[in-house]
């Protein structure tokens, strides 16, 4: 698996910000954010919408620039290489996963799982290491089905099986319970979190529900670009807890604006 260098944490971020238009209608999507995440961990990113969730998530995968501050990934300063560089380096350091899947439909899962190998050596990988992904997926006897065999529970699951097959620094799920049920959200939600426990995989998650959070190491809460707090889940007994203290957090800031 690869590894940060200098001594670095996989992902850091220092003093980002991020707007969009001008003038009146100019739009600040991260105001300072500051955050560390280490190898092995799994940090959800908890916001109401338009709290700048998926802006920071693109960030930090290289799709958008910020306007100040630094992303570094596996030691590289994303804001100091080119477009080029920044699309190499993102197919060997950074694994996407999306709330739509985002599969080939034409493919099998298997080929699904290849996919990107073929774009970054232009070789299929060996055998053993798709047999051993399938494994740890649930996904052995799903094999030679297309995506529209495979219910959207096995679709997210091949989804993060893709992003995983080149053993990148860190694994980006943009709301990836967004379209399961309940069983198979709380069943992708143990695969991400025994990912991070059994192998030491560094995942990022966006959600606006308390329920994928919980299942995090730490939840940051964000709210109008900003980070106005982090929890550590194991502090609350269960998700309904920690989306209470949620919620106070929302409510408060929201007074405090309203105020100001």
């Amino acid at each position: 698996m690869i590894t940060p260098e200098n001594g670095l944490p996989p992902v850091l971020i220092e003093g980002l910000s991020k707007s969009f238009g001008g003038g009146a209608a100019r739009v600040h999507a991260l105001v300072d954010v500051s955050l560390q995440v280490r190898r092995g961990e799994h940090l959800a990113v908890i916001g109401p919408s338009g709290s700048g969730k998926s802006t920071l998530l693109h960030v930090i995968a290289g799709l958008t620039t910020p306007d100040r501050g630094r992303v570094v990934v596996a030691g590289q300063d994303l804001t100091e290489i080119g477009d080029r560089q920044l699309t190499l380096f993102r197919r060997r350091h950074v694994g996407m996963v999306f709330q739509s899947y985002n599969l080939i439909p034409t493919l099998t899962v298997e080929d699904n799982l290849r996919l990107p190998l073929l774009l970054e050596r232009g070789r299929a990988p060996e055998d053993g290491k798709v047999d051993a992904l399938l494994e740890t997926l649930g996904l052995q006897g799903r094999r030679r089905h297309r995506p529209d065999q495979l219910s959207g529970g096995e679709q997210q699951r091949v989804a993060v099986g893709r992003a995983m097959i080149t053993d990148p620094t860190v694994i980006l799920a943009d709301e990836p319970t967004g379209n399961l049920d309940s069983s198979s959200s709380r069943r992708l939600c143990q695969l991400l979190g025994a990912l991070c426990a059994e192998q030491g995989r560094t995942i990022i998650t966006v959600t606006h529900d308390p329920a994928v959070a919980f299942r995090a190491d730490r939840a940051m809460v964000l709210k109008d670009g900003r980070i106005v707090e982090t929890l550590a889940t194991s502090e609350f007994a269960s998700a309904s807890e920690l989306g209470a203290r949620f919620l106070e957090i929302i409510e408060r800031r929201e007074e405090a604006g309203a105020c100001a």
